[in-house]
């Protein structure tokens, strides 16, 4: 039997997504449907499929988590992260790319390598050093305070989350200037030279020719760096464990608390995957829809 050059099409193009497609299904999507199976059940332990003990107990783990204080401030850590990540990180690693690029400083290959060494660092090593320098009674912070205020008091709980902050500004950074040379370095010179001739300033350079080139990079790191910022974990674990008194807890901790200390509840861990994967949904539908308002195609 002849087959047809367009069903040929269609059996080489199923050929090529089938595995692809099936790994989709089994690595993501049917985690991610088992786990809303879950938060809207009763499920306490042991084994899931066949048990009858487990029963539909509908939005009952969500409520819980909407009127748990503790929820809510995880979720303003979570969404301190993206700030700092969004308009800290992917503007100052644009920044640094762009110097790096326009050869406006000397021994660029030493100072890009500088900016990117604490992408090579295990996040727990830098974790531990942040929190010997910063979050302790004793830390060299606190004896630098000291020095120039000798009753300077630690005070845990008070503007917890700066450290933090400070840290995952300076860790990421590097991988966002990465991503904006190489993309930079793509961009014709003889373009930017001919509206350097033309009379354009730096900052309209910056505005005709970078940034529209640059559009669907800059929501693509943006993307990067809000998934990563709902993902954050091992940093802040090592750096607080999510304390003092859950001041610096982030959903991520508040979830693993809930699934895996004390009484598990598996429900509401579930529940607040969920919600993590809708605000991770809703922040990165608003970026592109600001990238089809207001940004110009490559």
């Amino acid at each position: 039997m002849k087959i047809s050059t367009k069903m040929e099409g269609k059996i080489t193009y199923a050929f090529f997504v089938a595995p692809a497609l099936l790994i989709y299904l089994f690595v993501m999507a049917f985690p991610m449907g088992f786990s809303i199976w879950l938060s809207l059940t009763n499920y306490v332990g042991g084994a899931v499929f066949g048990n009858p003990n487990i029963s539909f107990n509908g939005l009952r783990a969500y409520e819980n988590i909407f009127t748990d204080p503790y929820f809510y401030m995880a979720l303003r850590n979570n969404l301190l992260i993206v700030l700092v990540s969004v308009f800290g990180q992917i503007p100052l690693g644009f920044c640094i790319a762009y110097i790096i690029n326009r050869g406006l400083i000397k021994g660029k290959g030493l100072f890009q390598t500088i900016i990117y060494l604490p992408q090579v660092i295990s996040a727990v090593i830098i974790g531990v050093l942040f929190n010997i320098f910063f979050l302790s009674s004793q830390s060299v912070w606190m004896e630098i305070r000291r020095f120039f205020n000798p009753e300077a008091q630690w005070l845990p709980g008070v503007n917890a989350m700066l450290p933090i902050l400070a840290v995952i500004l300076w860790m990421y950074t590097g991988t966002y200037m990465l991503i904006f040379l190489a993309n930079l370095q793509k961009i014709d010179p003889s373009i930017v030279e001919a509206s350097k001739i033309d009379g354009a300033t730096e900052f309209q350079t910056l505005r005709y020719i970078i940034f529209p080139a640059l559009s669907g990079v800059i929501v693509t790191a943006a993307i990067l760096a809000i998934s990563g910022s709902l993902r954050s974990f091992d940093l802040i674990w090592i750096m607080t464990g999510g304390g003092p008194a859950h001041r610096t807890s982030v959903l991520a901790i508040y979830m693993y608390e809930k699934a895996f200390r004390g009484a598990p509840n598996y429900p509401v861990a579930n529940a607040i995957s969920t919600v993590m994967v809708l605000i991770s949904f809703t922040l990165i539908g608003i970026t592109k829809f600001a990238e089809k308002r207001f940004g110009a195609g490559e």
